[in-house]
């Protein structure tokens, strides 16, 4: 879920309630592509007030590791417990491109940094004299990266930086994403969830396409949904196909719906997947789960 740009929190709210009972956990972005929006950890801390189990997720680009920490910090003193770390998009992607990027760290230095807080230290080694952190941290993957060797080694260097789940980045090629479980991921112990977009039409999908850093949506797809006499209908189809697939080669799915959190039951319900209270224990309850 995007945060709002903004103070009033009342239409995330509004979203995220249709989320109730269908979802183990939600994702607040921090700042994705670049695009002004109240901070990750606020809108996590209002979710988590109305029950829901908050992923925050922090990016490099616009703090230096003293003010990372102090975040973190915060976060935890707020009792939120789930960090994806992310280096964070280019600053010229998004709506003040004349900011000046930090990028102090980048994504294996920051979970190697919560780990150092979960540890009881600070990036120096000095003691947090007012207690440790207890963060469950993940990192982003890329499956469709175009360099083979270069996932792989990305891949283990987060693993052995501490992180304890992976989210994938926009998932079309599954054929790719069952060469990386295959692999890479097969031994990790660590659950992977595929990334799953709801494309609400052809133009949509184009713009994803330019705007979004990595996205590459097959023109296969974009015919579709250019065909469809409802093209917001065929991508809430298409979406749950795609969770079909992901079902049979990873251990879970992060899906993206921006602005439309209220469709994600639909896709659920359409990829044959039952409310909470009827589905297997969720991932919370497995070993090395958020």
């Amino acid at each position: 879920m995007c945060p709002p740009k903004g103070r009033d929190a009342s239409t995330m709210l509004r979203q995220a309630a249709h989320l109730k009972g269908r979802v183990h956990a939600v994702n607040v972005t921090d700042g994705s592509r670049a695009v002004l929006r109240m901070s990750s950890w606020a809108a996590a801390y209002l979710l988590q007030q109305q029950g829901f189990e908050p992923i925050c997720q922090i990016a490099c680009r616009d703090r230096n590791r003293i003010a990372l920490q102090a975040d973190l910090m915060g976060i935890a003193a707020l009792g939120l417990r789930n960090i994806l770390a992310l280096t964070g998009d280019p600053v010229k992607a998004g709506d003040h491109p004349q900011a000046k990027p930090v990028f102090d760290l980048e994504s294996v230095r920051l979970l190697r940094v919560i780990g150092q807080l979960n540890r009881g230290v600070d990036s120096e080694e000095r003691p947090l004299a007012d207690g440790a952190t207890h963060f469950f941290a993940g990192a982003a993957v890329d499956p469709q990266s175009a360099s083979w060797s270069g996932l792989q080694q990305r891949f283990e260097r987060k693993l052995a930086a501490g992180a304890q789940f992976f989210q994938t980045q926009l998932i079309t090629d599954f054929e790719r994403l069952a060469k990386f479980m295959d692999q890479i991921a097969a031994d990790c112990g660590r659950p992977i969830l595929a990334g799953i977009f709801l494309l609400k039409s052809a133009k949509n999908a184009l713009f994803i396409n330019r705007a979004v850093p990595g996205a590459s949506i097959p023109q296969h797809i974009i015919d579709r949904l250019a065909a469809a006499p409802d093209p917001l209908d065929e991508g809430i189809t298409i979406a749950a196909e795609q969770v079909q697939q992901a079902r049979e080669l990873c251990q879970g799915v992060h899906l993206m719906a921006v602005r439309r959190e209220d469709l994600i039951p639909e896709i659920l319900n359409r990829a044959g997947i039952p409310p909470l209270s009827a589905s297997p224990a969720p991932l919370a309850k497995r070993p090395h789960s958020p």
